[in-house]
């Protein structure tokens, strides 16, 4: 018997490093993601193939191990193919989770959780929250992701462009930013107002306003805090 699961890698629309700072934010999920495909063999342990996920095997043993701890001994090939780029922020870890589990577990959202909470210590739940529902969500530090009925007819035809794996991880930016926030008094006030606009156009998109114009404001923000890397800057007018 074989069967197959898929997850979603996530974007995160408008509130990057702002949601940090209490504002508000809109992720959607991505058109690419990762695939898991079940096969019940002779294997025991069971198998694992992983395909676009190069030094994950250690990871995803452990999601793996998880799964057969909440239903018991497996014997089979569980192969995984994934797509998101990994290291860019798009939740391909949270992905490999939910693939894994709702591929060995079905749809049991609060097994997964808890799988997600331990190979994952520590995270917002944001990620967690768009991938499984593969559905936009509006997330605010502090209050639980909110399901978005968003019409995402302006993004149907976009193209993904990759600029690379970030010099600086996700927490040393955060790191960098409050220090901005919290340090020199003219430099905190651009910061601070930069990170409100950025804010604000989350509000804008969900008040319905053109996503070409709010997302425009929403790149200049991002330069002002100093975010956008020069490669970036280039393919983006």
């Amino acid at each position: 018997m074989k069967h197959s699961a898929f997850a979603p890698g996530k974007i995160i629309l408008s509130g990057e490093y702002a949601v940090v700072f209490g504002y508000p934010g809109i992720a959607v999920s991505a058109n690419v993601g990762v695939e898991a495909t079940w096969e019940e063999t002779s294997d025991a342990p069971v198998k694992i193939v992983l395909k676009g996920l190069k030094g994950e095997e250690t990871y995803a043993r452990k999601i793996v191990n998880a799964c057969i701890d909440k239903r018991g001994p497996l014997k089979g090939t569980i192969t995984i193919k994934n797509d998101i780029p990994v290291g860019r922020g798009m939740g391909s870890s949270t992905a490999l989770v939910i693939a894994i589990c709702k591929c060995l577990l079905g749809d049991d959202r609060a097994a997964a959780v808890l799988i997600e909470d331990a190979v994952n210590p520590g995270n917002s739940g944001l990620d967690f929250a768009v991938i499984w529902a593969n559905h936009p969500v509006k997330f605010k530090k502090g209050t639980a992701p909110e399901p978005l009925q968003l019409d995402l007819a302006f993004i149907k035809n976009s193209t993904l462009i990759d600029t690379g794996v970030p010099g600086e991880t996700t927490a040393e930016l955060v790191s960098w930013m409050r220090s901005r926030v919290s340090g020199d008094a003219v430099v905190s006030a651009d910061t601070t107002a930069a990170l409100g606009e950025i804010g604000q156009c989350t509000e804008r998109l969900l008040a319905g306003a053109d996503f070409k114009t709010v997302i425009r404001d929403h790149h200049h923000a991002q330069l002002a805090l100093g975010v956008v890397t020069p490669e970036a800057q280039k393919i983006i007018t």
